[in-house]
Formats: C-alpha cells, sequence, structure tokens
C-alpha cells in the first residue's frame, strides 16, 4: 500500500511538471536573424551575397550563411541590401528654421527632431562643428544622445568653435556662441573655458567667405589655438578654403582639414607631410555643389527623398526664378562652380595619396544644406570625383568612425559590434544611388525607423 502511494504521488508529480512545461510561456527573445541579403560591411571588400545576419540585443552576434538562432525572429531580406549606419563627421544643429536663417531655433526640441531626421536618413552618428549653445550641455542634450537616453542619431560635439571678431562665422547664421580672440593672449583662458564642456575636438575657421570678409585669423592666433588644444589632448579642425591656409595650418599641427582645399589643386608634398601627419580630411563636396547648383534644376530637385529634408518653405524659394536668376547672376556663381570642380579633384588625389577621408557635409549650417539628404548627395559626389561606391561607403562608415576614435563598436558590421544599419531596396555597390532606397534603419539592433519618406 505504502509503494502505491509513494508511486501515485510521484506521478502526480511528473504530471505536474509536464503540464507546467507545456504551459510555460515561450522564452522572450531579442534575436533577429535577416536572412538572404546582400552584405557589405564597410570595410570595403566585395558585399557578401545570400548572406545571414543574426542580431541578438544591441549586437551583431554573427555573420555568414545557413545561420540557425533558437527562438530569433527570422526576416527575409531577398533582394535587399544591408550597409552600415552613415556617420557625418562634420554638421550643425540647431540653426535652421524655415526659408531664412534669422530665427532662433537652438532648443531642445528643436535638436531632437533635427537627430531623428539624420536618423531617418540612415545617419546613425554624427559631429557638431563648434556651434553648440550651454544648453547642449547644460541641458543634457549631448550627453542624454550619447547614452542614447534620447532618440535619433547620436550626436558628438566641439562645443565652443574659434571665430574672428567681425568674421567668420557668419554671426548672421546663428553662429553666436563661438570664441573670437582678438590676440593670442586671450587663447589659454578660452581654451580652458572650452574643456569644461568636454569637446571631442576644437573647431576653428579661417575664411574670408568668398570676400565677404576683408581679414581672416592671423597665423599667430590659430597656432596658439591649436597648440593650446594639444595641451588637452584635443584635436584641431579647420574650416579652410585655400590652399595657402591649409598648407599653414598643417605645418602648425592642424588635425583635420574640414573642407575640401578649392582654390588651387592640391601640390605632392603637401599630400606627403598631411600623409606623414594622420591628418584626417572632409571634403564636404555637397557644400559646395549647393553654392551654384540651384541656378538650375539638379536631376534630384523633385525626389520626394530630398524635399522630405527641406525646411517649410525652402523647396518653394530654391526653385523660384528669382532665385535663381540671382544666383545665376551673382559675381560668385563662376568661382562656386570652380571651386567644386578644384574640390572634385583634390579629393580623388587626396584619396589615392592614402590620406583618410571621412563623410562630413556641413549639413544644418544653412537651410540651403538639407540634414539627411545632403549625406547621401555626398557619397554620390564623391563617386563622381572618382571613387568607386564601395570605397564612397568606407569612407562614410568605416573612416568615419576612425576620425571620431569610435571605431571599436561603430563604423563597421562586424561580429561584436553596435547593430546601426540601413536595410536598402537596391545595391549602393552598383548604383551609389541606392543608398536612398531606404526600407528600414536600426539602431542598437532595434528598428527605428523606415525612412524619411514614411513619417
Amino acid at each position: 500500500m505504502a509503494a502505491n502511494k509513494h508511486y501515485k504521488k510521484s506521478s502526480l508529480l511528473l504530471l505536474a511538471f509536464i503540464m507546467g512545461s507545456a504551459f510555460k510561456p515561450a522564452e522572450k527573445t531579442d534575436a533577429i536573424l535577416f536572412t538572404h541579403v546582400t552584405f557589405i560591411d564597410g570595410n570595403g571588400g566585395k558585399p557578401l551575397y545570400n548572406a545571414d545576419v543574426l542580431v541578438k540585443g544591441n549586437k551583431i552576434a554573427a555573420i555568414g550563411k545557413n545561420l540557425k538562432a533558437n527562438n530569433a525572429r527570422i526576416i527575409d531580406l531577398t533582394g535587399k541590401t544591408i550597409i552600415p549606419a552613415l556617420i557625418s563627421d562634420h554638421v550643425h544643429v540647431g540653426l535652421i528654421r524655415g526659408p531664412d536663417n534669422k530665427t532662433n531655433p537652438y532648443t531642445r526640441d528643436r535638436i531632437v527632431s533635427e537627430l531623428k531626421k539624420y536618423e531617418s536618413y540612415g545617419v546613425g552618428t554624427i559631429m557638431v562643428m563648434g556651434t553648440d549653445r550651454p544648453i547642449m550641455f547644460d541641458g543634457g542634450i549631448r550627453d542624454s544622445s550619447m547614452s542614447e537616453l534620447l532618440p535619433g542619431a547620436r550626436l558628438h560635439s566641439a562645443g565652443y568653435g574659434f571665430g574672428m571678431p567681425g568674421g567668420a562665422p557668419p554671426v548672421e547664421m546663428g553662429m553666436t556662441k563661438v570664441y573670437r580672440p582678438s590676440s593670442a593672449a586671450q587663447i589659454p583662458q578660452e581654451m580652458d573655458s572650452l574643456v569644461q564642456v568636454k569637446p571631442d575636438l576644437v573647431k576653428l575657421w579661417i575664411d574670408d567667405f568668398n570676400g565677404k570678409y576683408s581679414t581672416k585669423m592671423s597665423p599667430a592666433i590659430y597656432k596658439a589655438i591649436i597648440d593650446e588644444a594639444h595641451k588637452k589632448d584635443l584635436r584641431v579642425a579647420a574650416h579652410v578654403f585655400y590652399l595657402s591656409d591649409a598648407r599653414q595650418l598643417i605645418n602648425d599641427g592642424a588635425n583635420i582639414i574640414a573642407h575640401s582645399i578649392r582654390d588651387s589643386v592640391i601640390d605632392d608634398a603637401l599630400m606627403q607631410k598631411m600623409k606623414a601627419n594622420h591628418v584626417v580630411y572632409i571634403p564636404t563636396l555637397s557644400l559646395d555643389e549647393y553654392a551654384y547648383i540651384y541656378a538650375r534644376r539638379p536631376d534630384w530637385i523633385n525626389d520626394p527623398f530630398f524635399k522630405a529634408s527641406l525646411e517649410p518653405g525652402v523647396y518653394e524659394l530654391i526653385t523660384s526664378e528669382k532665385y535663381q536668376n540671382n544666383l545665376k547672376n551673382s559675381p560668385a556663381y563662376a568661382k562656386n562652380m570652380a571651386a567644386f570642380s578644384i574640390a572634385l579633384k583634390n579629393l580623388k588625389k587626396i584619396y589615392d595619396a592614402g590620406i583618410l577621408v571621412c563623410l562630413g557635409t556641413d549639413s544644418g549650417a544653412m537651410m540651403l544644406r538639407a540634414q539627411g539628404f545632403s549625406e547621401h548627395l555626398e557619397l554620390e559626389l564623391m563617386v563622381q570625383a572618382g571613387l568607386t561606391p564601395l570605397q564612397a561607403l568606407t569612407v562614410a562608415t568605416k573612416n568615419s568612425s576612425e576620425m571620431l576614435h569610435i571605431e571599436k563598436q561603430f563604423g563597421t558590421l562586424q561580429k561584436g559590434k553596435i547593430a546601426d544599419f540601413i536595410i536598402l531596396d537596391g545595391n549602393p555597390a552598383v548604383n551609389i544611388k541606392n543608398t536612398r532606397k531606404i526600407l528600414a534603419v536600426y539602431k542598437s539592433g532595434k528598428e527605428v525607423s523606415n525612412g524619411p519618406l514614411s513619417n
């Protein structure tokens, strides 16, 4: 009898275990297996066709073919392409609203909306080049963005840049919180002030803005800025136009040339010095095309992908006959076209010399430089300059992550790295314009957008 009772008790326990197992909720999983996709990792090699990509949590877990993953959600991407999220190393935020730059849009809400715009265009990380204001730091915008407590692109900042009293950068474009030293003696104190906001680098402007300003920053002042920045272990990015300025800046230790050299074709001696000094080059080709291209109708002027990036009223402005005629009749029109042509030649020479070239557009500095679209236009223009589509993509991902010193986590799609990527309905290795066919944008392994045209 005792044995029978023991048997019944054991049977009931077994039944309870079986029933409990049968009705146990399925384990939650954050794994996604993307299958049958064309895969471009950002390292510059050929695409991997019919590939599988496994994402677990916020990272790439595996890349290969015929991958298996228990409990993973499976997404078939036959005919689609995955590329790394773009990284733009020269942008501005909080400076534009509407068809003019006369308002004051530098607010938390406005900046967050611009971060979301960049993200919708597949730009996962940006570097704001020296035009930020205290709310960026006191209000925690930068830190919250970097901690992913805010939506949109991750934001790096150069804090408050260095310009000229009564000169560059233009105050009327909202660039008001900029140090404008009149002597080198002011630099140490100003640099100490800048360091308090923990900038990624230091930005300075050396340009007369097409003859708009009668003076430029003197070599004594920018040499002091470079020297003080280096004492703080900060790199210096310089806004330049002229070859002579670039040569002097590089001799004085500047680390980043933040725009194309546009008045002359660069010489071999300077390129050798740039390479030896590990100088980074950000061509911002789209800026130079925007300077004249609206005088005619570029092939993308009516593209919804372009129009979605514009501030209200800007499309009507740039397509008006009056605006187009003013551009054509401007004394700067021929100079701007020539500058663009020289910029293309210099990019190809500099790239071929083995100098690190990174993506940057100066988007957001004014309403003509559309945030998000500019980054895709920049890719097209790099190909126009002579880079292959895969080289341009590597510039916009791997290279740009290296400039920001974030390449251990971002920039390329490899096992163990953060899962920031774009799903495209086309292969940009075949046609670089296919980067504009955005189906989905992923940030840290989560889908955050279906592209700008879905918003």
